[in-house]
C-alpha cells in the first residue's frame, strides 16, 4: 500500500474523513494542507529529502482568505504538480461534475482518479486509492464516468477556452489577435480566430458570441 499521502483540502472535517478512510488501508503517513501553495512546497521538500509522496489527493475549489496564494485552485495545482512530478499518482476528490473539466484533468493533466464528493464519496475514494495502488488503471466515479465516454469535448483545447474568455471580456477579434501574438500562441491571424470561433459556435449550437459565452459558463469552461 502507499506509504505517504498528501491531502490538499481546505475543509477540516473532510480532511479528517479522508484520513480515517486512508488509515483503514494501512497508510501510515498522511499529511494534509489547506492551501495549494503549501501542497506544492510539501511535495518539493519531500522530494529533496528523498522521501517523496506516493499519492496526492486534491480538491479543486479552495476558498480565498487573507493569505495571498500564487496557486488558487486544484486545477492549477495539478497542472504544476504533473509537470514537476510526472510519476506521482494524483486523485481528485471534488463536487465538480462538469464534463469538460473532468476530461481536461484526465486528458491534459493526466490525473489517475476522479472521485465525486458525495454521500458515498469517502468510501469510493478508499476504493479508488486501492485500485491506484494495485493497477495502472484510472478510476472515475460512476456519476462523472459519462464524460469520459463522450468524445466531442476532447476537441476543445486551452486555445479555445482562451478565445471564449476573451469574448466574455468584450475583446474584438483584432484585439484577441494582438494578445495571442504577445503570448506567442498560434494561430494569431484574425481570419484563423474567426474560423475557430465559428467552429465553436457550431460545436455548441450557439446562435452568436454572447450565446457561446453563456453556454461555456454553464459547462464550466470559463
Amino acid at each position: 500500500m502507499f506509504k505517504k499521502v498528501l491531502i490538499a483540502e481546505d475543509m477540516d472535517f473532510i480532511n479528517s474523513g479522508i484520513k480515517a478512510e486512508l488509515s483503514k488501508l494501512g497508510i501510515t503517513q498522511i499529511d494534509d494542507v489547506q492551501y495549494c501553495d503549501e501542497a506544492l512546497l510539501k511535495l518539493k521538500s519531500a522530494s529533496l529529502k528523498n522521501a517523496p509522496f506516493d499519492l496526492l489527493i486534491s480538491d479543486l475549489s479552495f476558498d480565498k482568505n487573507y493569505i495571498d496564494q500564487k496557486i488558487t485552485s486544484g486545477d492549477e495545482l495539478i497542472k504544476v504538480v504533473r509537470k514537476e512530478f510526472p510519476s506521482l499518482k494524483i486523485a481528485v476528490f471534488s463536487v465538480e461534475d462538469k464534463e469538460y473539466r473532468v476530461q481536461t484533468l484526465f486528458n491534459e493533466h493526466k490525473i489517475n482518479a476522479y472521485v465525486w464528493k458525495s454521500r458515498e464519496g469517502l468510501r469510493e475514494l478508499k476504493k479508488a486509492v486501492l485500485q491506484l495502488y494495485t493497477t495502472e488503471n484510472i478510476y472515475v466515479s460512476p456519476h462523472v464516468a459519462g464524460s469520459m465516454r463522450k468524445s466531442q469535448a476532447i476537441e476543445i483545447v486551452e486555445y479555445d477556452i482562451f478565445l471564449i474568455e476573451c469574448l466574455s471580456l468584450g475583446y474584438l477579434q483584432e484585439e484577441i489577435s494582438t494578445i495571442l501574438k504577445e503570448k506567442s500562441w498560434s494561430p494569431t491571424s484574425v481570419s484563423s480566430i474567426e474560423k475557430r470561433l465559428k467552429f465553436l459556435r457550431e460545436h455548441f449550437n450557439a446562435n452568436n458570441p454572447t450565446h457561446l459565452v453563456a453556454i461555456a459558463k454553464d459547462l464550466g469552461l470559463v
